[in-house]
């Protein structure tokens, strides 16, 4: 069979060693007890009982694992899928939940098979950004009852209407259960910046136990709401499902394979900068499918990629999937030995786990990076982001992907131009063509041809993938870069961070207006230093022969303070 094709679990067991055996047992057992009650806290928020969660952890988790196209990578439930299940079961009950989770899992399947794992690049940066936004703020406004153990009946789905609930039940707060959500999240802020190789999550829910299991405290726990965890193996049973449920489901089940897709292949691109392997995006989706067709049979939630298990796995040291199959046990040994003990778990501690879970998933850094570009980039982040959190997070991807689309429709037939040629204009040409110039060693040119937006991007891993044969200097020409979008210019900042990070200079070319227009706004001349943009091709040539002189002279490699950045056509 294709090496290409094998689970990455298979091609690491080639070359397994007792070493690495020893590495992954330590870094699985560290990433299970991490997930633990993240599971459980998920589960909670989504409306369903805790121990699904754990389930979820346990057989999707391993089948992501076992069966997935990234070496590090660590699957089960997410914060990404606690408002659409939320929403799915208030609508649909259980067994809807289970129905769409397994028809997710087909389409992830069939995205796998088809070689369609790349196809979800298609989703612009700004509507990724503006859900994350928005169900971070979801997430965190379902946590305020048990964060502040608000003596609340039912917390209605709706955005606007909960809040109302909210403020008006808030003279109900409890002092223990608040004194109890703000110790914990000190806990976690502290262990996060002070002891960053101590899992805050770990901590707090033990410290949290043992305060509920001596001091007489008045919250609410897991056995006081759901009467505890059930022990033992997770039962396999079949769901009843009808047919008339297959229409009304297929949106949500869309838009689970989506989050799904995009959520596991960002947490595998992660995993490869921390690791330094490289995921098959394909595989991964086929195990991700596998994962969520199996899960509803042992009354599972849908899973996919966890970007913060995944770096927590590989900081303890894993290095074969083995880690994230012996992270699953880890929690189906807990379920085995340990389930008793999960009803003295304090709500408003998992509240304070959530609370942080929805701070670091809401990218909120790329706020201020977005607001520099277009007022169709802004627009794009706002719609999806107002539709994420006041009408239906299907609505707003399906939306944000529509507008993104007819934008980009636009932004493609702006860069169309009819002009008369003069004799101006060929003898300006003369400094962006290559002919007759002379190349050195120390250089290597690389060209971007035609619009660089979403959907585009993955073919700047012609360069990103190959950065150690390169010499000092890349220049990348943009002299036939027609367009570029916020998504595009990410890719463009990272990878003058790699080029930077591997002690190589990029330098940029024959910008064209449109392009210039919004790298000014955005501010990229600091990723790349203003001086490594150049206006063509004869002054980058220019420019990288100072650089490699001056390094020559200090005997250091010509990089600059901001790094370089350079784009031209692809040969020397």
């Amino acid at each position: 069979m294709n090496s290409r094709l094998l689970p990455k679990s298979i091609q690491a067991l080639r070359n397994y060693t007792f070493s690495k055996g020893i590495a992954d047992l330590i870094a699985g057992l560290t990433v299970g007890l991490v997930a633990l009650p993240l599971a459980m806290a998920f589960a909670i928020s989504s409306g369903v009982q805790p121990e699904a969660g754990l389930y979820t952890a346990v057989i999707a988790g391993f089948l992501i694992s076992a069966l997935g196209g990234s070496l590090t990578q660590i699957g089960g439930p997410t914060g990404a899928f606690v408002v659409i299940v939320y929403g799915i079961v208030a609508q649909h009950g259980l067994n809807g939940l289970f129905l769409c989770t397994i028809m997710a899992g087909i389409l992830l399947v069939i995205l796998g098979l088809t070689g369609l794992g790349t196809a979800v690049t298609f989703i612009p940066r700004p509507v990724v950004v503006g859900f994350t936004n928005g169900i971070a703020v979801l997430i965190a406004s379902t946590q305020i009852k048990d964060f502040f153990g608000l003596k609340i009946d039912n917390v209605p789905g709706d955005f606007v209407e909960r809040a109302e609930v909210l403020v008006r039940h808030f003279h109900t707060m409890s002092g223990s259960a608040t004194t109890l959500a703000i110790a914990a999240l000190a806990i976690i802020l502290f262990c996060r910046k002070f002891l960053k190789r101590v899992p805050g999550y770990i901590v707090v829910m033990v410290l949290g136990t043992i305060a509920i299991m001596v001091f007489p405290l008045s919250v609410e726990t897991i056995g006081t709401r759901f009467g505890g965890i059930p022990s033992g193996l997770p039962a396999f049973q079949i769901p009843e499902f009808h047919p008339d449920m297959i229409g009304p489901l297929l949106s949500p089940a869309l838009t689970v394979a989506l989050l799904g897709a995009i959520e596991s292949l960002l947490s595998a691109v992660v995993s490869d900068r921390m690791s330094g392997d490289k995921h098959n995006p394909n595989v991964e989706l086929v195990a991700q499918g596998v994962a969520n067709i199996a899960s509803p049979f042992f009354g599972g939630l849908p899973a996919t990629g966890a970007i913060a298990r995944t770096a927590t796995n590989i900081r303890s040291g894993a290095q074969s999937p083995v880690a994230g199959m012996i992270h699953a046990l880890t929690l189906l040994g807990v379920l085995l030995c340990a389930a008793p003990l999960a009803q003295y778990i304090p709500l408003a501690v998992l509240s304070a786990i959530l609370m942080m879970v929805a701070y670091n998933m809401g990218e909120w850094a790329e706020i201020p990076k977005l607001l520099k570009m277009s007022w169709a980039t802004i627009s794009v982040w706002f719609i999806t982001f107002a539709l994420t959190v006041f009408a239906d997070l299907t609505i707003a991807v399906e939306f944000g992907v529509i507008l993104a689309a007819m934008l980009f429709i636009r932004k493609v037939a702006t860069t169309t131009t009819v002009s008369t040629v003069t004799p101006d204009y060929i003898e300006s040409g003369r400094l962006h063509t290559l002919q007759g110039k002379q190349i050195p060693d120390y250089v290597t040119i690389v060209r971007i041809h035609g619009p660089f937006l979403f959907g585009t991007v993955e073919k700047l891993a012609v360069i990103s993938d190959q950065i150690e044969k390169y010499p000092p200097i890349v220049i990348l020409r943009l002299r036939n870069m027609t367009a570029i979008d916020a998504t595009g210019l990410m890719a463009l900042e990272e990878l003058a961070a790699k080029l930077h990070a591997s002690g190589r200079t990029l330098i940029v070319c024959g910008v064209r207006s449109q392009p210039a227009k919004l790298m000014r706004q955005a501010g990229f001349e600091h990723s790349i230093g203003r001086d490594n943009i150049c206006p063509h091709i004869q002054a980058a040539l220019d420019r990288a022969q100072c650089l490699q002189e001056a390094s020559v002279r200090t005997s250091t490699p010509p990089t600059t303070s901001a790094g370089g950045l350079a784009v031209e056509s692809g040969s020397r």
